[in-house]
């Protein structure tokens, strides 16, 4: 299903396509694939090229490990998530490696290597949809992440699927509009709220 942006200025066919559905099909994604997604994801900027993302993924081949990525995402969440062949968790290294100092950067920059992320799955003919909805506790206890690490995101990554799948309020969010705040609202010039 196409949800194309409604774009007041141009921008990239690639932006103005991606959004992120909660119908995924079963259908495995490729490994060459998978790994694309990731190699785009490490060619982000970051802060003194401190580089602070990782990932945990969790491919549905691996019943195991699958089910204890899935069981780390809100229950609400794990209703539509389940569906996707692939599951992943982004986290940020919170020191810069060279000097042990906080990288208050890190965060943005991880950002950044997610964006990376979602705009080649798009290209790639994949969906994926970032998630709030997990336990970083979780996360924390059952893959033994350091505590220089920050669980940030949880990401369901596949082939979409058709809206039908869904059933109730998630079938109504899947088909609703796609809305975002116009430029006046968070582009100012001169000073606070002055519209550029």
């Amino acid at each position: 299903m196409k949800k194309t942006a409604n774009a007041a200025h141009q921008i990239e066919s690639l932006i103005a396509e991606r959004w992120s559905p909660r119908a995924f099909l079963e259908k495995p994604v490729e490994r060459e694939k998978l790994l694309s997604m990731f190699e785009a994801a490490r060619w982000a900027p970051s802060a003194f090229n401190a580089q602070p993302w990782r990932f945990l993924a969790a491919e549905k081949s691996d019943t195991a490990d699958y089910a204890k990525m899935l069981s780390c995402l809100a229950e609400a969440n794990q209703t539509w998530a389940g569906k996707a062949p692939v599951l992943m968790i982004l986290l940020a290294k919170k020191t810069f490696a060279y000097n042990g100092k906080p990288n208050r950067w890190a965060m943005h920059d991880c950002g950044l290597a997610l964006e990376n992320l979602l705009l080649e799955t798009q290209a790639l003919g994949l969906a994926a949809h970032p998630m709030a909805g997990f336990s970083v506790d979780a996360v924390r206890e059952k893959y033994n992440v350091p505590e220089d690490y920050e669980p940030l995101v949880a990401i369901a990554a596949g082939y979409e699927g058709e809206p039908d799948q869904l059933s109730g309020d998630l079938k109504t969010r899947e088909l609703e509009p796609r809305e975002r705040n116009p430029l006046e609202k968070f582009v100012f010039s001169k000073e606070w709220e002055k519209s550029l």
